[in-house]
């Protein structure tokens, strides 16, 4: 039995089963919070055992065979009558995500505190050192660069880290009480229609849901490897160069619309790139260790409808989950400080023909002086994906440290 689930938590279930005819069913509880609610479940519903997410088939049939047994031999807890078990606030206690939200509030007040903290230095010292006794004149610097659309921009990230409701808000909460990949199978099997809006104190995302799929992920915030252009160098439709000096113009156009426009890629191209853009910022946002989510049912943006991704949530966590285990292994093995180059003897043996576009460019962003960070960097390929490429071509020898 899961503690979170959609339409009655774990807790709530087993006083009803209590209350039935079958009330001396044995029970487990399966929660990514297990460890921290395991004695009060146990103890006020009567359960056999608990068992704490993540965890394998195998420990998962020990825990249950373990579970009958007891039963079997009369060992199991006496259950209670479903009337009799106390208020279910005394066990969801545990997972409420007030303290959690309490520290983002705090997390944004101390980043709002400091970039306006930085911008009042910045101005003060741009002052004379004879002007700076002036009262008026640091008022009018102070005032001129505390401008309009700065303090717009600090009311935002305060008002996304400690949110208030909204009419049209289904559920909101602590990503580290309710994980986000239960949160989007939740919206996958109830067609859900709407937006997800996901934050820490630094990066902001909104997941536009259809009928339960991904149309589009947007994001503010994030980690330059996530911009749409990336996506389009890594495929070699444009240079960097060229990228550069587009986005130097500075047209106010979405940069895909405009690239389609002027005939550098295809409509094609575009659904392409954001199909991957979005995957990897969800990729990414399943390795959150805090942060916050609401979702308020709300008709598709202007963005999602045309992209209409129709991404299946149920691939997009287990691919994510896929990709945190193999980080964790690559990340164990490789020095990111490290200089590394190409060995010429093992690279004849590889055959050039074979090797794919990421292979291609994480080769040509090896010089010899590059360190692993700034490969990557570089390579304009995603970092999950370059630190792949960079882990087997050091496996198999290809890639040696340079001092080694």
């Amino acid at each position: 039995l899961d503690f979170v689930m959609p339409r009655m938590n774990g807790y709530q279930f087993c006083r009803e089963l209590r209350s039935s005819p079958h009330r001396s069913l044995p029970v487990v509880l399966m929660s990514a919070k297990g460890d921290k609610i395991r004695g009060q479940f146990v103890q006020q519903t009567g359960a056999v055992d608990a068992i704490t997410k993540p965890f394998d088939a195998r420990g998962l049939v020990a825990v249950i065979e373990g579970a009958l047994a007891k039963t079997a031999q009369g060992r199991a807890r006496a259950v209670p009558e479903g009337r009799a078990m106390p208020d279910e606030d005394t066990i969801a206690e545990s997972v409420r995500p007030s303290v959690m939200g309490r520290r983002l509030a705090e997390h944004a007040a101390v980043a709002v505190a400091s970039d306006l903290a930085t911008a009042v230095s910045h101005a003060i010292l741009a002052l004379p050192v004879e002007e700076r006794s002036d009262l008026e004149r640091l008022r009018a610097a102070v005032a001129e660069t505390l401008s309009s659309d700065v303090l717009k921009n600090a009311g935002a990230t305060l008002r996304e880290l400690a949110p208030e409701s909204t009419p049209n808000e289904v559920m909101s909460g602590d990503l580290a009480a309710v994980p986000l990949a239960e949160i989007l199978q939740v919206l996958q099997m109830q067609r859900q229609t709407g937006m997800l809006r996901v934050t820490n104190h630094k990066v902001t995302l909104g997941i536009c849901i259809r009928q339960g799929h991904v149309d589009l992920v947007m994001s503010r915030g994030a980690a330059d490897e996530y911009r749409l252009g990336r996506y389009f160098v890594e495929k070699g439709l444009l240079s960097r160069e060229t990228l550069d000096a587009i986005v130097a113009e500075k047209e106010r156009r979405l940069l895909g619309e405009l690239l389609v426009e002027r005939g550098t890629i295809t409509h094609e191209d575009l659904v392409e790139a954001l199909g991957k853009q979005s995957s990897e910022l969800v990729y990414d946002v399943l390795r959150w260790p805090y942060g916050r989510f609401s979702f308020t049912k709300e008709p598709p943006t202007k963005e999602a409808e045309a992209a209409r991704l129709g991404l299946g949530i149920s691939g997009l966590v287990l691919e994510g989950f896929r990709r945190v285990d193999e980080w964790r292994l690559m990340e164990g093995t490789i020095n990111f400080d490290q200089v590394v180059m190409v060995d010429s003897v093992a690279m004849e043996g590889l055959g050039a023909e074979e090797l794919t576009r990421p292979e291609q460019r994480v080769l040509a962003a090896i010089d010899g002086v590059r360190s692993v960070s700034d490969i990557i960097r570089e390579s304009a390929v995603g970092s999950f994906d370059a630190v792949k490429v960079l882990y087997q071509f050091l496996q198999s020898r290809v890639v040696r440290p340079k001092n080694g």
